[in-house]
């Protein structure tokens, strides 16, 4: 598989050293020369350029790549490297790194994006994976949030516990994946009897999360009801007057990250920027 990656700094150099341990041809795209000596990389193709120049690109080759990632420090520049490889160059599938969760919604394929990497909510995620019990995790959303993957721990007073898989009534857009019992895999059947402790993956639409959690755990969904009931009434609460008598300002485009790069630079623009 050939995979090209803009960004080659901490990030952008840890999934290149991964894909070669796994023989993939990897070209990866910075502007820092310095980057290729200090990367440690053997068997990486390099192009030093400014991958947001659609000039730095066809160097690139990238109507060859199957995948082109876009790890930079920069939304912006994640954002605009993700739309020309799909709009100019027809790359299959790209992924994009998200580095300020604000920006999340952007990643999209509006901005041909296919899958989008938010690596604070992913942590998030794993954090929540390990200690909730009883509630419905995202993990991971897939097909540029359409669906995603999900866990449930299955608590000791579940009322699941003793039923077979085959025996509950599942939504029709969520389907049990794998189920993780005292550290080992189960491919799941409809005969496999539901234990507590059980870590359950479901592959899922997202509109069909709530649907899920009210099967897995009615008290759970109840509460989330709740919760989301009381926020908009304290909306409501706090609205402020009719557009007519004080109109909202537009909200940007796109939050700046606040940060650096992966390479440690502050960065606040893309060089280039799609039209809208």
């Amino acid at each position: 598989m050939k995979v090209v990656i803009a960004g080659a700094g901490s990030v952008g150099s840890s999934i290149a050293k991964e894909l070669l341990s796994h023989g993939h041809d990897v070209l990866l795209i910075d502007e820092k020369p310095e980057c290729v000596g200090r990367s440690g990389l053997r068997g990486a193709r390099w192009l030093i350029g400014d991958a947001c120049e659609l000039t730095t690109l066809k160097d690139a080759l990238l109507e060859e790549a199957d995948v082109v990632v876009s790890a930079t420090g920069d939304d912006k520049v994640n954002l605009v490297v993700s739309l020309l490889a799909k709009s100019e160059f027809g790359v299959a599938r790209t992924v994009g790194r998200v580095n300020n969760p604000k920006n999340d919604w952007m990643f999209d394929d509006s901005w041909g994006v296919d899958v989008a990497v938010n690596t604070p909510r992913l942590m998030t995620a794993l954090v929540e994976e390990a200690v909730e019990i009883g509630d419905l995790v995202r993990l991971l959303s897939l097909q540029t949030g359409v669906s995603s993957m999900v866990e449930f721990t299955v608590p000791a007073d579940s009322h699941l516990t003793g039923r077979t898989l085959g025996s509950i009534d599942w939504p029709l857009d969520a389907t049990v994946v794998a189920i993780l019992r005292d550290d080992a895999p189960i491919t799941p059947s409809n005969d496999d009897v539901v234990e507590p402790g059980d870590e359950l993956f479901f592959i899922t639409t997202i509109a069909a999360e709530d649907e899920l959690r009210a099967v897995l755990s009615p008290a759970a969904a109840a509460a989330a009801a709740h919760a989301r009931q009381e926020s908009l009434d304290a909306g409501s609460e706090d609205a402020e007057p009719p557009a007519a008598e004080s109109p909202a300002a537009e909200p940007g485009p796109l939050e700046a990250s606040g940060g650096t790069t992966a390479e440690g630079r502050e960065t606040t623009h893309a060089s280039q920027s799609p039209s809208a």
